[in-house]
């Protein structure tokens, strides 16, 4: 048998063959890693402070663009508005899940403009939809309700989000306690998973023996966006975004057997 060439030989090969038309862009995007996931907050419900940066409906058509540009498996998105999640999912012709997010005892309508549905989280996958199930964390800082919602597609892979409170993630704080519970729910779901989300903390959440990737690196709200997950040999890239006031991820790995 010939030995396979060292991973970063095999890069450069790739890059050479493409360079010399030898090989074509269909081909080097099947080399990439069978499974990805675009994670942004969108910051979407007219009620925050970055909200003026989000200049709707652009931050709808940066997600599309990023979404078609990086041909994710799945999306994940936090500060979400209902109709906007329908709208991109519509355009990109993904299947989508939406966690609607209680804000002092009721759903909130997001506003300016008003007729977008109401704020939460969504995950979004290229793949049918097989089964959902999202719940509030059993505690919650402030007026808005935090919950964590997970899909499992058609080819029987988990992807999940939440967005936990502000407020640090001192031991006792409901961030800590809300981080204990989200590795609870991840833990031993008996499928491959895979998660990202705005936690707001720097501390992994991930369970025993998943990995951690975070936007340490970013150049917006460093180190507190994280990826956790049990597919194999995972990569992060950051893309610096226009309409909202974190980075996106894009986590690309591969599937277990």
């Amino acid at each position: 048998m010939i030995p396979r060439p060292p991973s970063r030989l095999r890069a450069a090969l790739l890059c050479c063959l493409l360079a010399v038309g030898l090989l074509s862009p269909a081909t080097a995007s099947a080399a990439r890693p069978p499974y990805s996931l675009l994670h942004m907050n969108v910051c979407a419900s007219g009620y925050a402070g970055c909200y003026a940066k989000t200049q709707y409906p652009k931050i709808v058509d940066e997600v599309v663009a990023r979404v078609r540009a990086n041909d994710v498996n799945a999306v994940t998105l936090n500060e979400a508005c209902s109709g906007d999640v329908a709208s991109i999912a519509a355009r990109t012709g993904y299947h989508y899940r939406f966690a609607t997010v209680i804000y002092r005892g009721a759903p909130l309508p997001c506003k300016s403009p008003e007729g977008r549905g109401v704020f939460g989280n969504a995950v979004l996958t290229k793949e049918a939809i097989r089964a959902a199930e999202d719940a509030p964390f059993s505690v919650f800082s402030g007026v808005e309700e935090r919950r964590w919602l997970c899909v499992t597609t058609a080819r029987r892979v988990d992807v999940c989000t939440t967005h936990l409170s502000t407020g640090g993630e001192a031991p006792g704080t409901a961030n800590a306690i809300q981080c204990t519970e989200l590795s609870e729910v991840l833990s031993d779901r008996g499928r491959p998973t895979i998660f990202a989300g705005d936690v707001n903390r720097r501390a992994s959440c991930a369970p025993e023996g998943q990995w951690t990737l975070t936007d340490a690196a970013a150049t917006q709200a460093p180190g507190i966006q994280h990826a956790y997950g049990t597919l194999a040999a995972p990569t992060l890239e950051l893309e610096p975004t226009t309409y909202t006031d974190h980075d996106a991820l894009v986590v690309r790995a591969g599937l277990r057997r």
